[in-house]
């Protein structure tokens, strides 16, 4: 673990170093840390902007989609003058004035089956800030089968809910042992379709942030296992255990989910929460 920093980054990390939680070897894992946010969107912002401010190493940020002016009402890492450019180009170039410490790394294509088994390895976390069930399951398939933890918030009108899903580890639930299929199309309205308070999604990017920082550091007890559902309107956090289904499509001992290959192409990521 390399320990050498800058008189800069010492005072950059300072309020990081002095918690004994954290000190200087946590900073130096955060460094060394690899973390990959598929969509930069509502959730993605506050997720990478808490991500980079912490001094975590290399940020890959993967979005196919152009910035509009409705999305400025949540999604905090781009400004008016950029709509019409790509989100992650746009995301990336907000980081990088942030903090210039930080790698990060464009990835502006489609999360499609070939992109997660060409990226989703290349980094220690993924996290899902996206607004389609199809990609959340892509995801939630593809690091299960590759051997990576997913961070998953997801919010709709005044309600967001997170979980880390690590199934791959034979002691947790993977995302399928709680949503075993992807509800109907048109059953579930995304939030282009049913509204969402932005600061909403402010809050439930930087819990998200929290649980990846948790992870890479190893401190706490990270939403491995647990579903944290927050309700705005009541201002009330609630916390669900989930189980294991043993009889899993994905994780189970009969486990018929061995590849990408079933999943048709995912949408665009148009609003990315």
């Amino acid at each position: 673990m390399d320990l050498d920093f800058t008189e800069a980054e010492l005072h950059r990390y300072s309020r990081h170093i002095l918690l004994q939680e954290v000190g200087a070897t946590g900073q130096a894992k955060l460094r060394a840390a690899r973390v990959l946010i598929v969509g930069a969107g509502g959730l993605g912002s506050p997720l990478a902007l808490y991500l980079a401010a912490a001094g975590v190493g290399t940020i890959g940020l993967v979005d196919d989609d152009a910035l509009e002016l409705s999305n400025l009402q949540r999604q905090v890492a781009h400004s008016t003058a950029r709509i019409g450019r790509n989100k992650a180009e746009s995301a990336a170039e907000t980081l990088a004035a942030l903090n210039p410490e930080v790698r990060v790394e464009v990835h502006a294509r489609r999360m499609d089956a070939a992109a997660a088994q060409d990226l989703i390895p290349r980094y220690d976390i993924t996290c899902d800030g996206t607004d389609n069930f199809a990609t959340r399951f892509l995801l939630g398939d593809a690091c299960h089968l590759l051997g990576r933890p997913l961070v998953s918030a997801a919010v709709l009108r005044f309600e967001g809910q997170l979980s880390i899903f690590a199934g791959h580890d034979g002691a947790h639930p993977c995302h399928r042992c709680l949503h075993p299929e992807p509800p109907p199309p048109g059953l579930v309205p995304t939030c282009s379709e049913a509204g969402v308070l932005g600061a909403v999604t402010g809050v439930m990017g930087t819990l998200q942030a929290t649980e990846v920082l948790k992870l890479i550091l190893g401190i706490g007890d990270p939403l491995r296992g647990r579903l944290l559902i927050w309700d705005a309107l009541d201002s009330r956090f609630r916390t669900v255990r989930l189980k294991r289904d043993p009889g899993c499509a994905l994780c189970g001992p009969a486990a018929t989910i061995r590849d990408l290959s079933a999943h048709a192409e995912p949408p665009a990521l148009v609003c990315t929460a």
